[in-house]
């Protein structure tokens, strides 16, 4: 395919117009009919500008097929990408399940012990899960540095109308979770073992909620492969604001387990201490909103 052939499929497989192109690239509606035409062709850093905005190489978009590069993942990306969110969700999920299940567990008399070795079971598998998996795609990301975006528009849109749903589906969760503990001590005393159950169930409806939140925001990253392709060539600088991010939220959570740990082993507070990781991610979201290289280009 020439040049002409490649820039009309690009454009028409993201449903723009040429005015809408002319605008992205900072040029006339002319010039793009010309481009497309093969009456002219554009300057080297328009040339940038276009792979930089499709995520294509310069030497595909000259002299190869954009077409056949974009409609195969050669990459295997969408099938390791899956796997990737799908195990980051239950690893998530499972944490947070765990810790409301405990004053649940007590309620039904099984032994603290048992409760606190199935709660360090299931925080250990779920903490190796998060960090074998993040291994596996930073290996991917340094394998493939570059992914074409084969991804069709329809495909996108299509993801769109359903993480409305995950989103508003997480935070609604949370919401009813608020609302049910309120009607629940309506209906029963505020004392044990109430207290317990209630708070337990509570865990339970955040968990679910967290996961809907968890694998709607990552597949919805998972289908911008302009963001993966910028995020894997950073510059110097949002390189060192990413690996700052990493240590300290690293360190936040580390020091939320062991203060977690802590107060289950000298006070016994392991059913009303996991508040510690909800300040954790907290923290965490703070210092990735604070320091985000980005900020304000998405």
């Amino acid at each position: 395919m020439s040049f002409s052939e490649n820039l009309q499929f690009l454009r028409t497989r993201n449903s723009i117009t040429q005015e809408q192109l002319a605008e992205q690239l900072d040029v006339s509606r002319q010039s793009v009919s010309k481009w497309e035409s093969g009456a002219s062709f554009p300057e080297m850093d328009t040339l940038l500008r276009i792979c930089d905005l499709y995520s294509v190489d310069l030497d595909t978009l000259l002299r190869g097929s954009v077409e056949a590069s974009q409609v195969s993942d050669t990459a295997r990306y969408d099938d390791f990408m899956t796997r990737f969110i799908r195990r980051m969700t239950l690893a998530i999920g499972a944490i947070i399940a765990a810790v409301g299940g405990m004053p649940i567990f007590n309620v039904l008399g099984l032994p603290e012990m048992l409760i606190v070795a199935f709660l360090l079971l299931v925080i250990t598998v779920s903490v190796v899960t998060i960090v074998a998996s993040g291994m596996q795609y930073d290996r991917f990301c340094k394998k493939n540095p570059t992914v074409s975006d084969f991804y069709s528009q329809e495909e996108k849109d299509a993801f769109g109308q359903k993480f409305i749903w995950y989103i508003a589906g997480g935070v609604g969760g949370i919401l009813f979770g608020v609302v049910l503990l309120l009607l629940f001590f309506n209906f029963f005393p505020e004392q044990e073992p109430y207290e317990s159950v209630a708070a337990g169930l509570f865990l339970l409806i955040v968990a679910g909620s967290v996961m809907s939140l968890v694998y709607g925001g990552m597949t919805d990253d998972k289908y911008k492969i302009w963001k993966y392709n910028r995020d894997n060539n950073p510059t110097p600088e949002a390189r060192a604001r990413k690996n700052l991010i990493g240590a300290v939220c690293g360190a936040l959570m580390t020091l939320a387990t062991a203060i977690y740990v802590g107060l289950g082993l000298a006070l016994n507070l392991w059913g009303s201490a996991w508040w510690v990781f909800a300040v954790g991610g907290i923290l965490c979201g703070v210092v990735c909103i604070i320091l985000d290289p980005y900020k304000g280009e998405d």
